[in-house]
């Protein structure tokens, strides 16, 4: 039993100085092991942006093969714009919303004709 006592105490002991040292040290963990985000706010950004004008370009390739007009990066911000539209109009009721397009309903179809 004595030596269950003194492996758990061994354990504290050593999770305690862990602990405290941890706390004592000035920077943080990442400074520590030089650990540094593989990408930054700037380089994501940058990456959306080029994709974004590669699929324009391919988008607009199509299009000249077919002999259709070319898009603008306008046209499609335009385009998404209209299907977020689309889409919100296709969401599903609430509560509320439900029972105030029933009751909407009820009130159209008791007013005589």
């Amino acid at each position: 039993m004595e030596f269950v006592l003194v492996t758990l105490g061994m354990v504290g002991f050593i999770i305690l100085v862990l602990v405290l040292l941890a706390r004592s040290y000035p920077g943080s963990g990442a400074d520590l092991v030089d650990w540094k985000p593989t990408r930054d706010y700037e380089t994501e950004f940058q990456l959306e942006q080029d994709d974004i004008s590669q699929m324009l370009a391919a988008q607009n390739e199509y299009r000249r093969k077919r002999g259709a007009e070319e898009i603008t990066a306008q046209d499609a911000e335009r385009m998404a714009a209209e299907d977020n539209r689309v889409r919100n109009q296709a969401r599903p009721l609430d509560a509320a919303e439900l029972a105030e397009a029933e009751q909407e309903l009820r009130e159209r179809s008791e007013k005589p004709d």
